[in-house]
């Protein structure tokens, strides 16, 4: 059954949200800020978001705009009627669709089924590997371990999150300030400088050569990625 994320900083709406979808047996799991949301979906394998709009912190068109930089997780807006320039402004930036509160329990199963059935069909729900492999790197995301050539490689949290976005996407290229947005989950804003630190610091743990990668190579004025030793760019 699907992992449906509700955010809301209205805890009884979140409440009640969590008895219907519960019901109906999806797994539910809640963030009251758009932060914590976009937190969840890092940590957990998410595949429909309802997102309130008026929230603290992070409201909820930022957090559906920086979410589609990475994923296609049906995202349905919670709304008031009020907010009908902000619905438009939901849906031109990436959301799917929404419910007006105060919401009618059957449109909501009904409306999240339907998300569900779409991203179904356009094979959105097919589950990342757990493990992942790129030459002689191996990560195991379950166990948070990576080894390389067979021997246990001790990363930082950042490096880890680091190396398992660009094994995740094999060949493509993230610009500095991507991988700080995605990873650390805030507006770069002139912090690229940290993801060299740390791509400097990871090429130490799985390179045998540093200086001259196999794995985590830079393309000069566009970004990083990895590839397996002897890929040939296209």
């Amino acid at each position: 059954m699907a992992n449906i994320l509700i955010c809301d900083d209205e805890r009884d709406i979140v409440s009640a949200l969590t008895i219907y979808l519960s019901a109906e047996g999806y797994a539910v799991f809640t963030a009251y800020t758009g932060q914590e949301a976009l937190e969840l979906v890092q940590q957990q394998e998410i595949h429909l978001i309802l997102m309130d709009i008026m929230m603290p912190q992070l409201d909820g068109i930022a957090a559906t705009a920086k979410l589609r930089q990475s994923s296609n997780i049906p995202i349905i807006l919670l709304t008031a009627k009020s907010e009908s320039s902000d619905k438009v402004l939901g849906l031109n930036v990436g959301a799917d669709d929404y419910i007006t509160k105060p919401f009618d329990p059957v449109e909501v199963i009904a409306r999240v089924r339907s998300q569900l059935r779409r991203y179904t069909t356009l094979g959105g729900m097919e589950q990342r590997p757990s493990r992942l492999t790129i030459g002689g790197v191996a990560l195991d995301d379950e166990a948070k371990a990576v080894t390389v050539d067979g021997e246990p490689v001790s990363l930082t949290p950042m490096e880890y999150n680091i190396l398992r976005l660009l094994m995740q996407h094999p060949g493509k290229v993230y610009s500095s300030a991507q991988i700080y947005e995605l990873v650390w989950n805030e507006a770069a804003l002139g912090s690229e400088s940290a993801v060299a630190v740390h791509i400097r610091h990871l090429r130490e743990k799985i390179e045998i050569n540093p200086s001259e990668p196999r794995y985590l190579k830079v393309v000069w004025g566009l970004g990083y990625k990895m590839e397996a030793p002897g890929t040939t760019a296209r």
